[in-house]
């Protein structure tokens, strides 16, 4: 099972990280992304930019998509980056979820990434079964 790890924080988390080294935050982070290589259940992680210069919303609310700059407005409703990771089971990302480096204030959000059993009865559609050869070309990469 894949699961996705979103990092969100609150204003006392992030005042909180201002106050720590930052040499000390990329030393935790590293070390947890390195215990998830070495146990073989990291796929993927990153941290998103804080420049919210290059951010923007793609609203589709109405007829015609509407772009806004920036991110959403309310701090905790933004997510600073992500992991998605392979395990065997919700207890087991479970366990990995909290072990993660986070302080006071942040929180992460865990997600069952979704996956051809859950498109079951559609298998015959053609954009299911592209999905399987672009997942095979990506792997390939």
């Amino acid at each position: 099972m894949k699961f996705m790890l979103i990092m969100r924080a609150t204003e006392a988390a992030k005042a909180a990280y201002e106050e720590i080294d930052f040499a000390e935050v990329i030393n935790a982070m590293g070390a947890y992304n390195e215990s998830m290589i070495k146990a073989g259940v990291l796929l993927a992680g990153e941290g998103l930019a804080d420049d919210l210069s290059t951010a923007f919303v793609v609203d589709f609310a109405g007829e015609t998509p509407i772009v806004t700059d920036g991110p959403y407005g309310e701090i905790h409703e933004l997510f600073n980056g992500f992991w998605i990771i392979e395990v065997s089971s919700k207890e087991e990302a479970v366990q990995w979820a909290s072990r993660a480096p986070l302080g006071a204030g942040s929180k992460l959000e865990v997600r069952r990434v979704t996956d051809m059993s859950d498109f079951a009865g559609h298998e015959d559609n053609e954009y299911i079964q592209k999905e399987e050869g672009w997942r095979a070309e990506q792997a390939e990469r």
